[in-house]
């Protein structure tokens, strides 16, 4: 269409190039300035796209970084940007005529080989995908992960960073962390404290069951209330050595791991004070004296081996 435009003068657009850039010499010709003026275009498109994916990726992922999560906000900014510009430079390379048919077989094959190279980081790739979108945990939780325990500090696509309450970072891969159990620790606003406490068999039972109670008592302030939650102390089991006694208590899980310690301490107090004792794990052996032994089981004699008489006897006369 470009071609087929005529100047004011009347004469075609192409005839105008042709005598106006270098017609004497004959080497630069109309179809040469229009793919130079084509691929100046696509290179302004491209440049220009590049502005608008950015901006479009801004505003997409600003809202989701400060109402849901920075993560996943990040992640659809980049996904938009590449997939923008993918898509803009595919079709202003169309336009100008590259054919993409063999440029398509040449990535499908490279990333074929790609693929088979570096299968793990792949796998580490889509489990980062998987934990963005259906978000077993975020930044900023507690964790219980692949054997470790820790405060998420960063989600990527290919790791998860955790900060453990040493003051350690681990950089985990994804894969190790959605083959695994996840458990979230600090998922729910509400935990329950239980500490299991083994009391002698000589202590009464509504004595024990008392004390442990008027420590409970004393965090009432701390204790979460409502329907499953407060607090309770259950008669658990006859052990070996002692009666255990479960003590449970529902707190905030910011302060989970302070009154539980609270609670321990207070416990062994109260118990010291009432005279209760807490066993430790033993074994009564009884041991009986035999005086007289069983003397209906007849003993075997002892039977001593013959003397052999030596050579000097042997060659003595035989007297008598």
């Amino acid at each position: 269409m470009l071609l087929a435009q005529t100047n004011p003068d009347g004469t075609p657009l192409d005839e105008w190039i042709d005598n106006l850039w270098f017609n004497s010499s004959g080497w630069v010709t109309s179809g040469m300035v229009m793919n130079v003026v084509y691929a100046v275009v696509g290179l302004i498109a491209i440049f220009c796209g590049y502005f608008v994916a950015r901006y479009l990726a801004r505003i997409v992922s600003g809202p989701i970084c400060k109402r849901v999560d920075e993560t996943l906000g990040r992640f659809v900014g980049n996904a938009i940007f590449y997939s923008v510009m993918i898509g803009l430079i595919t079709f202003v390379a169309s336009n100008l005529g590259f054919q993409l048919g063999g440029l398509t077989a040449i990535l499908a094959a490279t990333g074929f080989a790609i693929g088979l190279a570096f299968q793990g980081t792949l796998s580490n790739f889509a489990s980062g995908v998987l934990m963005i979108v259906f978000r077993p945990f975020k930044v900023g939780d507690v964790v219980n992960i692949a054997g470790v325990t820790g405060k998420v500090n960063e989600i990527d696509l290919f790791t998860t960073t955790l900060d453990t309450p040493d003051n350690r970072r681990l950089i985990i891969p994804n894969s190790s962390i959605s083959g695994s159990t996840i458990e979230n620790i600090s998922f729910h606003p509400h935990r329950r404290i239980e500490i299991l406490i083994g009391v002698d068999y000589k202590a009464d039972i509504d004595a024990t069951r008392q004390t442990l109670q008027e420590a409970l008592d004393l965090f009432a302030t701390d204790t979460i209330q409502g329907e499953g939650r407060g607090n309770k102390v259950v008669l658990a089991n006859l052990g070996s050595s002692s009666v255990e006694w479960k003590v449970r208590m529902w707190v905030a899980s910011s302060e989970f791991w302070k009154l539980q310690e609270s609670l321990t301490g207070e416990i062994k107090r109260r118990l010291d004070r009432a005279g209760i004792g807490i066993p430790y794990p033993q074994m009564d052996v009884h041991l009986r004296r035999v005086d007289n032994p069983d003397t209906s089981v007849p003993m075997r004699p002892k039977i001593r081996p013959a003397r052999r008489p030596s050579s000097m006897q042997d060659n003595l006369p035989y007297a008598g």
